[in-house]
């Protein structure tokens, strides 16, 4: 009997872990695997571009977990540099080429795994495509970011964007001595938080040193007489920039799944069932970056571009596809990050999001100290808390603090995982000694003024 063909498109997390658990599950006799990678790397931490580029992780290779050889000695035939062109869904084939040598031909496949990631976005302005303007998603955006520093004739750096990426990248830059200017659109930076907590890291930013210029629609990159970038231009201001780095978000990569006539959701996305089977395709699997996910707070799709779902999605992926079973659930949208010693946590809904779903809801935001009040070194800590009306349930909590801060947002991300309410989230037993946190953790501290929230607000109602 011949063995099942599996082909992989994409050579990162989720493509590359379900490539490996199905290769766990069923050895090479029994099933055939073909992964196809345009670039140059295999299995890397996107989340730690921004460490390299500012000098904290060493070198580029310390981001890779398993290189193509590896892949290749577990009987995995990778293929790198080479682009998936077209799927041919009724035949069961891809048409790929080999972006060195310029073959190309098709490949079939018994079950195929799309893990094509996302692209940064990259709005269509002037200029936006000059040499100095860097997105940053693959180690190769970071290495052509880094040879740009090296060679840049100031020391101006101008981020678009204030998102996770852009204030990660404003950290990085300020590490090599750049005069750091963010430009963002919105109201305050960190759209993923509500605006009053992003006004918190807005103003440590400036503390930093870094210049955020909110409200600022960016309109073109100017440049120079070699057509280089050498300003960024806004609707009111023009700042002047040595390297322009785009921090704007990212957007699925699904054009290949588009173009196969694969279901797409709201986002761009494609849309899988919990066993992450592309819908109304049983040989056909999709995730990472590429695929919406079930949002379990709100019950909507939501596209969230994170390694951590990433490398959930392979398991489960490599699991089905090898013959076992598995299935992702859903995510709370629990992230953290960082700028400099400012440490930015969220997981559920914002105040926005709570709104778009037709929740009503109480708020309830406090102040506290990472460590007993009295312990040498506590830091301030800001905790907002969104709790449901009537029912108590937490739908969403965001923190901005120093060090001990982002990590504690896991104590709400299970609490939403278990639909907790917030009354019952102060009976929670954690851990307290004086140089850890104050007696009363500022997560229940939180919790407690939201469940007085929600009481005063039922009595009105």
């Amino acid at each position: 009997m011949a063995a099942e063909r599996l082909v992989v498109i994409g050579g990162d997390a989720a493509g590359m872990s379900a490539a490996s658990q199905a290769r766990r599950l069923r050895g090479p006799e029994e099933l055939e695997i073909t992964a196809f990678e345009r670039g140059h790397f295999t299995s890397f931490s996107a989340c730690g571009i921004p460490y390299w580029v500012g000098g904290e992780v060493g070198e580029r290779d310390d981001l890779v977990a398993r290189t193509p050889g590896e892949h290749r000695e577990r009987s995995i035939d990778l293929r790198m540099r080479t682009e998936v062109t077209e799927i041919d869904v009724a035949g069961q084939r891809v048409h790929a080429r080999d972006l060195e040598s310029g073959a190309a031909g098709w490949t079939p496949y018994d079950k195929l795994v799309i893990a094509t990631g996302a692209r940064p976005v990259r709005p269509a302005l002037p200029g936006i495509d000059a040499p100095g303007v860097h997105g940053v998603q693959t180690l190769d955006d970071g290495q052509a970011l880094i040879d740009t520093l090296r060679t840049a004739s100031g020391r101006r750096a101008v981020i678009v964007g204030a998102g996770y990426i852009g204030v990660e990248m404003a950290e990085a830059l300020l590490h090599r001595g750049y005069e750091v200017t963010v430009l963002t659109r919105g109201a305050q930076p960190m759209s993923t938080l509500d605006p009053d907590m992003g006004k918190l890291v807005h103003d440590a930013m400036d503390g930093m040193g870094i210049t955020t210029v909110t409200g600022a629609e960016v309109t073109a990159i100017r440049t120079d007489e070699r057509g280089r970038a050498h300003a960024v231009a806004t609707d009111t201001a023009e700042y002047p920039a040595d390297v322009v780095v785009l921090g704007i978000g990212v957007e699925p990569q699904t054009g290949l799944a588009a173009d196969a006539g694969l279901p797409l959701g709201e986002y761009g996305g494609l849309l899988t069932d919990l066993s992450m089977r592309v819908r109304g395709h049983r040989n056909i699997w999709a995730g990472g970056d590429c695929v919406e996910v079930l949002d379990l707070v709100s019950g909507r799709n939501r596209h969230i571009a994170l390694g951590t779902h990433a490398n959930k999605h392979g398991q489960i992926i490599g699991a089905n596809a090898g013959g076992g079973y598995g299935t992702f659930p859903g995510v709370v949208g629990t992230a953290v990050s960082k700028v400099c010693d400012l440490e930015i946590a969220r997981t559920g809904l914002r105040e926005k999001d709570a709104d778009a779903a037709g929740l009503r809801y109480v708020t309830a935001t406090i102040e506290s100290t990472n460590s007993a009040g009295y312990y040498p070194g506590a830091a301030l800590m800001t905790v907002k808390m969104l709790a449901e009306l009537r029912t108590g349930r937490l739908l969403g909590t965001q923190i901005v603090g120093r060090e001990g801060a982002a990590k504690r947002v896991d104590i709400a991300a299970v609490a939403l995982t278990a639909g907790m309410t917030v009354e019952q989230m102060v009976s929670l037993d954690l851990g307290y000694a004086p140089p850890f946190s104050p007696v009363w953790d500022p997560v229940l501290v939180a919790a407690r003024k939201a469940v007085t929230a929600v009481r005063r607000a039922g009595a009105r109602d």
